[in-house]
């Protein structure tokens, strides 16, 4: 019984002296046949039993099964440190202790989130956001806001127009819109004064593209309908907002202006953010950026929706909402916005 103590023993510092130094899935299972397998030294040394006593038999048998047992557990871990091995050297294994890597979650277009602010801006005003259709009517993209096919300003807004049916009796052609301004007649059309909304929304010019120009860009429209709103309503109106969205020091500047669906007309700019009036390219030198034009809404628009203009006025504002993050951030290209280069667009 001694010699087989003292073999149990042995076998057992020599297995794990043996794995200690085992660097290779090869020599692994070389050593994991030679000590766990079918005719490996504990087995064989199990075997022996069979010819001791039986009080001997049990007390070297429990002996040798718990080396086995412990073999095992060894063999198992040595055979994971191995992998492991083999999975960094791979450049496959992950470490479960360190951190987990950052989801890319999205945002926001910058041109959305302005256009978000400012109608919160003009709802805190009391203005309804409306939404309007893309493809629109000739009639009230043109006709219905006091542009006939004749009228000189039409040359300012090249169209894209659709290979549609004329739609009968009228005649009239579809087009993508040029401006928001339809949804003033839309509007107009089915709702009775009072009217206060600002109508979000992207418009289309057949037009060459430069710093401060696309053929596809952003408005947002406004119009107030009521007894006695008067140009000062008008000012009053863009002034706060002005002050809201640019803050007190920025100054503003009122023109008159053109525009057949008002009447006056005037346009306003703001202080050029990047040269603070001095003069720069974003501004072609003037020191002011023109975000807006406005007006009183035009008789014969009033009328055309079904409105009494000798009761009824109304003022009416249309803000290209690319210029204002230009303003806001001091960004000098508007083809930035669309580009889809996200180390422009993470910065927003």
């Amino acid at each position: 019984m001694p010699d087989i103590k003292q073999q149990i023993s042995e076998l057992r510092a020599s297995a794990l002296k043996e794995l200690d130094g085992l660097s290779q899935a090869k020599e692994l299972e070389e050593w994991r046949i030679g000590y766990l397998g079918k005719k490996s030294r504990l087995t064989e040394l199990l075997r022996s039993l069979a010819s001791l006593p039986i009080e001997e038999r049990r007390e070297l048998g429990q002996a040798s099964n718990v080396l086995k047992t412990e073999l095992e557990a060894v063999f198992k871990n040595k055979e994971h440190q191995l992998r492991c091995g083999e999975l960094v050297a791979a450049g496959e294994m992950m470490d479960v202790t360190l951190p987990g890597r950052p989801f890319p979650a999205g945002h926001l277009h910058p041109v959305s989130q302005v256009l978000s602010e400012i109608s919160d801006i003009f709802a805190g005003m009391g203005f309804q956001v409306v939404e309007g259709p893309e493809v629109e009517w000739d009639s009230y993209n043109f006709d219905a806001l006091n542009i006939p096919p004749e009228h000189p300003s039409r040359d300012n807004m090249a169209t894209f127009w659709l290979d549609s049916p004329p739609k009968e009796p009228e005649g009239w052609r579809m087009l993508l819109r040029t401006h928001t301004s339809p949804m003033q007649v839309r509007t107009m059309e089915q709702v009775a004064p009072p009217v206060r909304i600002v109508v979000p929304g992207r418009v289309f010019r057949y037009e060459a593209t430069d710093a401060t120009h696309l053929a596809m860009f952003t408005q947002i429209e406004g119009l107030a309908v009521d007894r006695g709103i008067s140009m000062a309503d008008l000012k009053g109106t863009l002034f706060e907002f002005a002050r809201r969205f640019f803050g007190a020091d920025r100054a503003v500047r009122f023109r008159t202006d053109f525009f057949p669906f008002v009447e006056p007309g005037a346009e306003m700019a703001i202080e050029c953010a990047v040269c603070r009036g001095g003069g720069c390219r974003l501004c072609g030198g003037s020191g002011w950026i023109e975000i807006l034009g406005a007006g009183m809404v035009h008789p014969r628009v009033l009328e055309r929706a079904g409105i009494d203009s000798t009761v009824y006025s109304g003022f009416a504002f249309g803000i290209g909402i690319e210029r204002i993050p230009m303003l806001h951030y001091g960004i000098d290209d508007i083809r930035l916005f669309y580009s889809g280069d996200l180390r422009f667009l993470k910065q927003f």
